[in-house]
């Protein structure tokens, strides 16, 4: 059965046509002016509004931040937003440094009131809207472009008026203008409105009126949005007497981009809300237009080296959920389950550790996980779609184990294993288990009773070793005499001279071994490759405070597990 069609009745976005475009050969080089909407904006799209204290809570983190311009409210349109407003002045919560923005309609009474609620505050900007779109004016208002601009001209003459004494008494008070649906709007109405206002505003270049261009509902690609702004610059009178601002919203789900285009196009501020809570879709996400810019080599002058911590205040404050895979701040945007991504991971952070290089070049990780306070241990984490690398990382990165390539793969399939037979992911410590059980607690069909070396360097250059000792096999002790260049090459070639046990055959291939842990209790850890008689590669683990009986218990250990794996085949 065929759907029925509904696209038809959508009408087309229709574009600002543009010549000789500029923005799409802009960088972005500087942080913009940001300004936070959470407490207006992102708390009226809450379920729950946030109550005073946890409005509260939510300023003073902004604060920490670096966040300088943080729209409070709406003041004039109910109590709670004007208790808001008068106990962060009154009760001393704004920094000097920090502009607090209030939000009001263009209507007398409300701007009147909006006046009041103000009252004592050192920074404040008075931001004041009306609707402009095509539509808006043919549904809402049946007015023509005439009465939408007298509204804000006539707003605009209130607001200067009353802002004159307020100044002279040390305000420090400017003024922002929205052409509400400024993506709906015809460009050339949303220029001569925005000039009509600066210059009922008395605006110059030594006194800016901020113009916020909201995309109030996003209706249009990226793109076409910088074609809007670019045109809008290039013909607003007087340029230099406006800050222009971006609102975005992101109800096409490119709020991110639209800025991003935006700012190549000409804006310096952006309004945003952390994580992008707001109405419908939300706004724009402040935390990943500032770490975009991070992972650029461009600073936010943002601080979100406590991801977790800022996450945890929005979630309890909010009573909102930040998802898994939110850009930077979701609990999984760091986590690789892939093989072929932990793969990559794994060479890259290896990469950075031999190379000493001080740029970040590790792939599929955008940005240093330390750069906002998030651990290396769940970078990468095991499933059956894990690769053999995979669990190398966890034991190196969550246990100090650093496993040798050539055993990536065996130890690899142990895991993997082990993740299909409980169907899940495994935990790092999980893990761990499974190495201890699969190497250090392996079944000890051979065991070192005693042991000492004797070492003698008289003949030139080259070391003589030679180990007796007593090796358990079954229920008998046999004693153990070898010779070579090595404690290791001593210790192998006694065991080939064993009088029982299967034990002959076997060829050492390599080895490899480091200390774990720190201080007194520094314990060495050795990594055995050996060929067993049908020539296939088996790997032992031997761990002691001493390195020497950490390497004969590694071979010890690969020699078992071969002799397991034979009994089991």
């Amino acid at each position: 059965m065929q759907l029925k069609p509904g696209y038809q009745k959508y009408i087309p976005f229709q574009p600002q046509p543009i010549q000789d475009r500029l923005w799409p050969n802009q960088t972005i080089t500087k942080a913009p002016i940001w300004c936070s909407v959470d407490l207006r904006d992102g708390n009226q799209a809450l379920i729950d509004p946030m109550n005073l204290q946890e409005k509260l809570e939510y300023f003073h983190t902004l604060v920490d931040i670096g966040v300088k311009e943080i729209e409070i409210g709406f003041p004039s349109a109910s109590e709670t937003e004007y208790e808001i407003c008068r106990e962060l002045i009154e009760g001393g919560h704004i920094p000097d440094d920090v502009t607090i923005q209030v939000l009001v309609q263009a209507r007398e009474h409300l701007i009147r009131k909006t006046f009041e609620a103000i009252q004592g505050a050192k920074n404040v900007i008075l931001h004041f809207y009306n609707s402009t779109s095509t539509l808006q004016r043919k549904v809402v208002f049946n007015m023509d472009c005439d009465g939408i601009t007298k509204i804000a001209t006539d707003a605009a003459d209130l607001i200067y008026g009353m802002a004159q004494p307020v100044i002279a008494g040390g305000m420090n008070l400017r003024f922002q203008y929205s052409p509400e649906s400024f993506m709906g709007t015809e460009m050339d109405y949303a220029v001569e409105i925005c000039a009509a206002v600066l210059d009922h505003l008395h605006a110059t270049a030594d006194n800016r009126v901020i113009l916020n261009l909201p995309t109030t509902v996003e209706n249009c690609m990226p793109n076409q949005l910088a074609d809007m702004l670019e045109y809008f610059i290039r013909k607003l009178p007087g340029r230099e007497r406006a800050i222009i601002s971006l609102h975005p919203h992101n109800d096409r789900g490119t709020g991110v981009a639209t800025t991003e285009l935006g700012l190549l196009a000409g804006a310096e501020r952006v309004e945003a809300t952390l994580f992008g809570n707001g109405e419908r879709t939300g706004n724009v996400d402040m935390v990943t237009l500032a770490m975009n810019m991070w992972t650029q080599g461009v600073d936010p002058r943002l601080d979100f080296h406590n991801i977790n911590e800022i996450r945890e205040m929005y979630e309890r404050c909010t009573k909102m959920k930040v998802g898994e895979r939110h850009p930077y701040a979701g609990e999984l945007v760091f986590t690789a389950f892939s093989g072929s991504h932990q793969d990559a991971i794994n060479k890259g952070v290896r990469y950075m550790q031999e190379s000493s290089t001080d740029m970040w070049e590790v792939p599929y990780l955008p940005i240093d996980p330390a750069d906002v306070g998030r651990e290396y241990e769940p970078i990468i984490r095991i499933n059956s779609q894990s690769g053999k690398g995979g669990a190398a990382f966890v034991m190196q990165q969550s246990f100090g184990y650093d496993l040798p390539k050539a055993m990536h793969a065996e130890f690899g399939t142990i895991v993997q294993r082990e993740s299909d037979r409980v169907g899940k992911e495994l935990k790092a410590q999980q893990i761990f288990d499974l190495f201890d059980r699969e190497y250090l607690s392996t079944p000890k069909t051979y065991q070192l009773e005693r042991h000492s070396f004797q070492e003698d360097a008289r003949h030139g250059t080259a070391s003589w070793v030679a180990f007796e000792g007593e090796i358990g096999y079954q229920d008998k002790v046999m004693s153990a005499h070898g010779e070579g260049n090595g404690p290791i090459d001593a210790f192998f070639n006694a065991l080939g001279d064993l009088p029982e046990g299967p034990v002959k055959g076997y060829q050492f291939v390599d080895y490899k071994e480091h200390a774990v842990s720190s201080g007194s209790d520094t314990q060495a850890v050795c990594y055995i490759h050996l060929k067993d008689p049908e020539n296939r590669d088996v790997f032992g683990v031997g761990k002691s405070h001493n390195i020497n009986r950490a390497s004969l218990r590694a071979i010890l250990c690969a020699i078992n597990r071969s002799l397991l794996r034979e009994q089991m085949s």
